[in-house]
């Protein structure tokens, strides 16, 4: 994955990570970074972010900016573009490098307030009430100031439709991120009742709407036509779509079987594994592993689903099922889709590299 990001930013001119620069480096965002320093020796979730933008070793941060670069790239400029052809540099268009940056800041937005902890639940380990309800303060304030930044420099692109694209999506963005908080957190509610078709759309509205419609607002931005404005828009959802199931799979597939990583209930591989065992049985076997983590972990002191060896028995009981395979085979079958919107894209190097973005979350050990 490094090295098909590494390659593809050399595609598009420069290294994505310094995609949000001038607003990262901005006299109002040096002051919030001053204020975060306050929260080191906590662990407020805000300061994982922050690091992120540091340094991410999987490079997944300025994924969508990067896409939107390449797809503006391989599809070239239109024939009712002609005559701003000199507004290009190397083959991408300076209103969609704006465009790259706003997906980018409204991505970062969110990933920022996504950064809230609810007070109810905080242990004395995470750190002092008044140390984590000013992060809580410092997350809020922070995704405002970046979205408000994303939203004047949406303006600026003066194409009502484009911003009509991106506004749709911030949209889909909030009320994907309301389906996801607003489950119970009741024990018998650990997963949610849903079968893989509505987490698909779950799962479109939170993660891949904001990347589909950017890739259709920079085809829009270069005057192409409805028909590559969809491919574009199918490329964009498909990818994402193939990109959450490969992160979702990930505690399911990885070589070393020591290494049990923590992973969701409401995740693609376990809502596929209940949806073959049916609601009951899978909220039958919870419990009953719930029950021996209690009596065998007693010492513990912690809640019983919390205790790594509640999630390697669920673990286990996934991979035993049909869950997983079923996943990696969904996950294939958005790629292939992906793959196909491309074809009516011509041969470049930007096709190329955007291709072997599919192929690198669609290869399992």
């Amino acid at each position: 994955w490094s090295q098909v990001v590494s390659e593809a930013e050399k595609i598009v001119g420069y290294p994505t990570s310094f995609m949000s620069l001038r607003c990262l480096l901005s006299d109002e965002l040096s002051n919030i970074a001053m204020q975060v320093r306050k929260l080191v020796g906590t662990k407020h979730p805000l300061l994982d972010t922050a690091r992120g933008f540091v340094y991410d070793s999987r490079n997944n941060l300025q994924m969508r900016g990067l896409v939107v670069l390449l797809i503006s790239k391989a599809a070239g400029p239109s024939t009712a573009e002609l005559s701003f052809q000199h507004d290009m540099v190397s083959g991408i268009y300076s209103s969609q490098r704006s465009l790259a940056e706003i997906t980018e800041l409204i991505h970062t937005a969110f990933l920022v307030h996504r950064g809230i902890v609810n007070i109810g639940e905080l242990k004395s380990c995470d750190g002092p009430l008044k140390d984590m309800q000013f992060g809580n303060k410092m997350a809020v304030l922070s995704g405002d100031f970046l979205l408000a930044n994303a939203c004047t420099s949406l303006a600026q692109l003066q194409n009502t439709k484009v911003v009509e694209l991106i506004s749709s999506a911030i949209g889909d963005l909030v009320q994907g991120i309301y389906y996801e908080n607003s489950k119970s957190s009741e024990e018998n509610c650990l997963t949610d009742d849903i079968g893989i078709s509505r987490w698909k759309e779950q799962v479109f509205l939170s993660h891949s709407a904001l990347l589909a419609k950017s890739c259709q607002a920079a085809m829009e931005l270069a005057k192409h036509s409805a028909e590559i404005q969809d491919m574009a828009f199918q490329y964009g959802k498909h990818m994402s779509m193939s990109h959450k199931l490969h992160s979702d799979l990930q505690p399911f597939v990885k070589e070393s079987s020591n290494d049990t990583m923590a992973f969701s209930l409401n995740s693609a591989p376990a809502i596929l594994h209940q949806e073959f065992r049916g609601r009951e049985a899978w909220l039958k076997q919870i419990r009953e592993v719930k029950c021996k983590a209690l009596y065998n972990c007693a010492w513990l002191k912690t809640a019983p689903h919390r205790c790594a060896c509640v999630f390697q028995q669920l673990q286990e009981a996934i991979k035993a099922g049909k869950g997983v395979t079923s996943a990696i085979d969904l996950c294939r079958c958005h790629g292939n889709r992906a793959l196909a919107a491309l074809e009516q894209f011509p041969p470049s190097e930007a096709r190329d590299a955007l291709a072997n973005i599919v192929y690198a979350v669609t290869r399992f050990p």
